[in-house]
């Protein structure tokens, strides 16, 4: 069992600037099959962008999301981990902010993320949602509107 955030985490960001129109934070998720991107300035993190934040937060509303900024819709002030801090830390943190996913920070700069998956993955390999999280995703034709 993994004991730090670094052996579980995904390295590595996927970012956005702040002016970054919603169409383009989108189109990013899609490319990497992700449902966040991390809104950041001059490596600082400003705030997470999710796939629901666009939907609920924007498209509901009717907002034009070629013209509207990630950073006007994102969840500024994110909570976050070290990549050296411990596993039991990051689940309790999801679980007293019931969030899905933490980005880990080292210095005051983004360097990964970690997912409800990846500690399913670690911490009980054989739950179905460390099942879920390990199987590939499903492209195949009529999985995605198009």
């Amino acid at each position: 069992m993994a004991q730090f955030v670094r052996e579980v985490m995904t390295p590595g960001v996927v970012a956005v600037r702040p002016d970054a129109s919603l169409v383009e934070a989108a189109q990013l998720m899609r490319a990497q099959d992700i449902g966040d991107v991390l809104v950041a300035g001059d490596r600082s993190l400003l705030g997470v962008l999710t796939d629901r934040d666009i939907a609920l937060r924007a498209v509901a509303d009717g907002v034009d999301p070629l013209t509207v900024s990630a950073q006007a819709v994102c969840t500024p002030n994110p909570v976050v981990i070290g990549p050296d801090d411990a596993v039991s830390a990051a689940v309790e943190l999801m679980r007293e902010h019931a969030i899905r996913r933490l980005p880990v920070v080292e210095d005051g700069h983004p360097v990964g993320m970690v997912s409800l998956g990846d500690l399913a993955v670690s911490e009980d390999p054989g739950s179905a949602l460390a099942e879920i999280s390990r199987a590939a995703p499903d492209d195949s034709p009529g999985s995605m509107i198009r």
